[in-house]
């Protein structure tokens, strides 16, 4: 339901302008105002999450998630439509990082990454038929997708992960997620997603708008991504368990930096769809270094730890069409060029984490 909620708008912009007489950059607001809120829930969900118990907290957010969907598919405004979004966000804060943390605690650590990537797969399937449905929904009535999150919201909400409430143990706390380290994985998360591994924003908006393809068509474009990282999840995963975490991510990021400058390329839909998939197959291999580090860099708070770096991708998430949309107005290349270049960035900031790790255990 994360990704799925994430990216749905993303090939119905043009309805949502009609619907709500109102700009790109308007519209733009449903997919950042979900984001926003999410990130900085996410701060804390985590660890709040693991106090009261994966299984309860889950089940209510789903809840809430579906609440916040029916009020997006019957907003009769594009304001009540962007605070249905925003709780949307804030309900799916309280669900991503306890489902991943308590998969650390059921796999054996040799297998840890080989899972990371299963479970990657799977969030790239909701990322895949989010722009599908989306855009198809988009070519009938944008407002059914909304009623589709929300149904399936309510099923889901039926069967929430294991994880009782801490009542016999000190409940984990915030204080060790403030470290240089974390800090620093935390900001190799924001330029990655603010950068390289964010690009779904443009390839949609440029699929309908520069290439004038349909609301569907624009879902396939945006579906081949999601559908290489599904494919390649437990490969990723499996790298990561061989090369460890510091040599599959700098191979990642800079695979992605450079693919993702390719996307300048995609002057046709065929291009388009070639580079986009090829982008987001390794967007995936990314994401699971950054997933796998975050569930065991905190190995007494994996919910908050990973909630922590999540709230910095997310937030660079959100900061994406911000940065390049208006840029996009000017030139296409230029739009696709600069996001990519945030990936040098991403490798400083990647680097510094076990950089800084080394040198504080070696002090200690």
């Amino acid at each position: 339901m994360g990704p799925f909620g994430t990216l749905v708008i993303l090939p119905m912009f043009p309805e949502l302008r009609t619907s709500f007489d109102a700009s790109s950059t308007a519209v733009g607001w449903g997919f950042t105002i979900y984001l926003i809120p999410f990130a900085l829930a996410l701060l804390v969900s985590g660890t709040l999450g693991e106090r009261w118990g994966r299984k309860r907290t889950v089940r209510g957010t789903y809840i809430i998630f579906a609440g916040a969907s029916i009020i997006c598919a019957f907003a009769p405004t594009l304001g009540v439509f962007l605070a249905g979004r925003a709780i949307q966000g804030v309900a799916n804060a309280f669900i991503t990082p306890l489902l991943l943390a308590g998969l650390a605690e059921v796999v054996e650590p040799e297998r840890f990454g080989r899972s990371v990537g299963v479970y990657s797969s799977f969030q790239a399937v909701g990322g895949g038929l989010a722009p599908l449905l989306g855009g198809l929904a988009a070519d009938v009535n944008w407002r059914w997708a909304f009623v589709g999150t929300a149904i399936v919201a309510a099923v889901l909400s039926m069967a929430p992960p294991n994880g009782e409430p801490r009542r016999n143990t000190a409940p984990p706390t915030i204080k060790p997620l403030l470290t240089a380290p974390m800090l620093s994985l935390g900001m190799a998360a924001f330029t990655a997603a603010a950068g390289p591994i964010g690009s779904g924003v443009l390839i949609g908006v440029v699929a309908r708008d520069e290439l004038d393809l349909t609301g569907l068509e624009a879902g396939l474009v945006l579906l081949s991504g999601p559908t290489v990282a599904m494919l390649t999840g437990p490969l990723w995963g499996r790298l990561l368990d061989r090369w460890g975490p510091r040599a599959a991510g700098l191979v990642a990021i800079t695979t992605v930096s450079v693919l993702a400058a390719g996307l300048a390329l995609g002057t046709t839909p065929l291009a388009l769809t070639l580079v986009a998939a090829a982008v987001g197959g390794v967007t995936g291999f990314a994401v699971v270094v950054l997933q796998g580090l975050a569930s065991t860099i905190i190995p007494g708070n994996r919910g908050g730890a990973l909630s922590f770096v999540l709230a910095f991708r997310f937030l660079g998430h959100a900061a994406y069409p911000l940065l390049w949309l208006p840029v996009l107005d000017t030139s296409v290349t230029a739009a696709f060029l600069a996001s990519a270049c945030l990936g040098i960035a991403t490798l400083f900031f990647f680097a510094r984490t076990f950089t800084i790790g080394t040198a504080q255990t070696r002090d200690a």
